[in-house]
């Protein structure tokens, strides 16, 4: 007798629908969500630092070398180093590229046109590796320009000009078909000429490559001076407003401009010998110009003096023709070349004199010390008239002493000893010292101021000049102004 077997349940058609049922919505939920990776696969964990999301979305693909790596898993804000908010981009990454170098760079670019996005990390070379986790700065992030960007700058105002531009545009080229034609066929030559030129610019000798760049820069760091430069174009306009009015002036002096240019062109090079030698004078009067400031301290009471004596010159300018006049008439007189003769004789026969005579008063002030002198002696008056004090004394008498009459010179003999000193201080005085012809630093002279610097000597009699020499120092005398 046989067994009948139990049914298998999955020969039941429900059971087995249900089964398929299951697998199709797992498959449905695998493939909806392959973007965002499988599940209990792991994934190699990064976060790059971007200025904005720059339209990335969760989801959206990353590329190494062009093929898809990952995925974005999430975008969060973030604050970036100088206080700016940017956006952090969470990276689910495979495996298989992990780890990338630390130098690595990325740059979020275009699908399409429509405006999907994708994250292309380019490869670094450094050997320190990223960690998982790890971030990837924002300075290592390049933002390509979109074209929503470019098309931003049509604004409304933009938009209008631009309207008008082409409106004058047509009217300037309508009609115009045949002189653009020929034209055109004059630009021929042109071409021909342009393409030697565009060969010389794509030479890399010329550096045509870096002109971009370099310019870029420039615009850079001319941002940082934006104020100033705004200031610098408004100060223009308000130096250019007021010449804008002086345009008659300013057209004669562009038309002058030539003819000077031309004769500076011809004048100029004459010109040069003489600004070399006014170069070389003024070196050489550098040393009277560095000694002005030790001489400004006498300078300074001449220039003091000679202000009155300038501001009375026109007056005496004017009485000066008059002299001159009467100078005029003497020098036609007949009489006066013979009297001028008969003075210039006078004068080369008192010249020995004067010259042997006139070092008393250069040199040693005799004169003026005389005229003082004499001052002083008078200075004392009464109602009668001026007097001179005279004192006695009472000299001893020896032989041929001032108190008698005499024979010869007084010659001593000094005092014996024991004396009174009132009566030895007169004996050892009866020596006779005179100095009738002293040396003035006259010509032939011991070059001294001898009268008045004689030194006195006791117990000896001296006549003529003092033995050695006296000395150019004599009193000096001041000027006393009215």
């Amino acid at each position: 007798m046989k067994t009948r077997r139990s049914d298998s349940p999955f020969r039941n058609p429900i059971v087995i629908g249900a089964i398929t049922l299951l697998i199709t919505v797992i498959a449905v939920a695998l493939a909806y969500n392959a973007n965002t990776g499988l599940p209990f696969v792991p994934t190699y964990n990064l976060n790059v630092e971007l200025p904005d999301a720059a339209g990335l979305n969760a989801s959206d693909s990353v590329l190494v070398g062009g093929t898809r790596v990952g995925y974005v898993g999430a975008i969060s804000p973030t604050t970036l180093p100088g206080g700016s908010v940017g956006a952090v981009v969470h990276l689910k990454l495979d495996k298989s590229i992990e780890p990338l170098p630390a130098d690595s760079t990325d740059l979020v670019r275009p699908v399409s046109p429509l405006g999907l996005k994708y994250l292309e990390i380019e490869r670094g070379h450094s050997s320190q590796m990223l960690a998982p986790g790890a971030t990837i700065p924002v300075s290592h992030t390049h933002l390509p320009v979109e074209i929503d960007d470019v098309l931003k700058m049509f604004n409304p105002p933009t938009r209008a000009a631009s309207t008008a531009n082409l409106d004058a545009f047509g009217d300037a080229f309508a009609g115009r078909g045949s002189d653009l034609n020929d034209a055109f066929s004059r630009l021929h030559p042109l071409v021909d000429d342009l393409e030697a030129v565009t060969k010389n610019i794509n030479d890399p000798r010329t550096g045509w490559s870096t002109l971009f760049p370099s310019l870029e820069r420039t615009a850079r760091e001319d941002a940082t001076v934006a104020t100033q430069q705004a200031g610098l174009f408004a100060g223009l306009d308000v130096t250019f407003t007021p010449l804008s009015q002086a345009t008659s002036a300013l057209q004669a002096a562009i038309a002058d401009g030539p003819p000077a240019l031309r004769t500076a062109t011809r004048e100029l090079p004459a010109q040069a010998q003489f600004i070399d030698d006014s170069t070389e004078l003024f070196r050489r009067l550098k040393p009277a110009f560095a000694n002005l400031a030790t001489a400004s301290q006498q300078l300074a009471p001449a220039i003091k003096a000679g202000i009155p004596a300038l501001r009375a010159a026109p007056s005496l300018n004017g009485r000066l023709v008059d002299t001159l006049s009467d100078l005029e008439s003497f020098a036609e007189d007949p009489r006066t070349l013979p009297g001028l003769v008969l003075l210039t004789e006078t004068t080369q026969l008192l010249n020995p004199t004067i010259s042997f005579a006139t070092p008393a008063q250069t040199t040693c002030n005799y004169l003026a010390l005389t005229f003082r002198n004499l001052e002083s002696t008078l200075s004392e008056s009464d109602v009668v008239g001026s007097f001179l004090r005279v004192g006695i004394l009472a000299l001893p008498q020896l032989p041929n002493s001032e108190a008698g009459p005499s024979s010869a010179p007084a010659d001593g003999p000094p005092a014996p000893a024991g004396a009174p000193l009132t009566i030895k201080t007169l004996e050892d005085d009866s020596f006779l010292h005179s100095n009738p012809y002293p040396n003035t630093d006259a010509p032939g002279q011991t070059p001294e101021c001898e009268g008045g610097n004689e030194s006195y000597i006791r117990g000896r009699q001296v006549i003529g000049n003092d033995p050695g020499n006296q000395g150019l120092v004599t009193e000096k005398t001041k000027r006393v102004l009215p």
